[in-house]
């Protein structure tokens, strides 16, 4: 590859990341009021496509920056600005556990669904992009879990002060957990690969 092309390449991929990037914010900010309705669930996202997306058609490394700043977004909006009310309450009791469980959360999903499809992607193309889509949103769940887990009492307390009525187990893996992430997981299973194929398409006609 000459110099020119390596040149266009490299910009075709920061136009895809920052086009990626503005749809992560765009969907964040919007995706505030789109909420179950179970009593102190948590907001469904939409932006685990994006992740997913960038971390296919650009690597381990871009799918970790995209779900960094999904992270951010949620601490900063959610806890900081207390724009969420769980957020919030989770923010002003453990501060550094919440950005923790914010920000590895989805960077670690972002970065793992890149280095799925990249290792598959020669051998089983078509397995490695429903790999990668599922295995954002399963990571993106667990880490939330378990960073919940370890601030079980601060959930607790987060119940009480609302008068949910559950267990904290019930409430983190059912109320947070349980139907949002089915939701996600379907969503990202059915769009991330058609997305897929129509944004590699684009990318060889650009190329060319």
């Amino acid at each position: 590859m000459n110099t020119i092309a390596k040149r266009k390449q490299a910009v075709l991929k920061m136009v895809q990341l920052a086009l990626l990037t503005a749809i992560v914010l765009v969907l964040q900010f919007t995706g505030v009021a789109i909420r179950l309705p179970i009593p102190g669930a948590t907001n469904i996202s939409l932006v685990l496509i994006p992740i997913a997306l960038g971390a296919m058609l650009l690597g381990p490394a871009a799918g970790a920056f995209l779900g960094l700043v999904f992270g951010l977004v949620v601490y900063i909006t959610g806890g900081v600005m207390h724009m969420d009310p769980f957020t919030a309450f989770l923010f002003d009791n453990n501060p550094i556990v919440t950005a923790g469980i914010c920000i590895v959360k989805s960077t670690l999903a972002g970065f793992l669904g890149g280095w799925i499809y990249k290792l598959l992607k020669d051998k089983k193309n078509l397995l490695a992009v429903f790999l990668a889509a599922a295995i954002v949103p399963v990571i993106n769940t667990a880490v939330f879990c378990l960073g919940c887990l370890t601030i079980l009492g601060t959930i607790e307390g987060f119940i009480a002060a609302n008068s949910l009525g559950q267990t904290g187990l019930y409430f983190i893996f059912i109320g947070c957990a349980g139907l949002n992430f089915v939701f996600e997981l379907a969503v990202n299973l059915i769009f991330s690969p058609a997305i897929e194929r129509i944004i590699r398409l684009v990318s060889k006609q650009i190329k060319r």
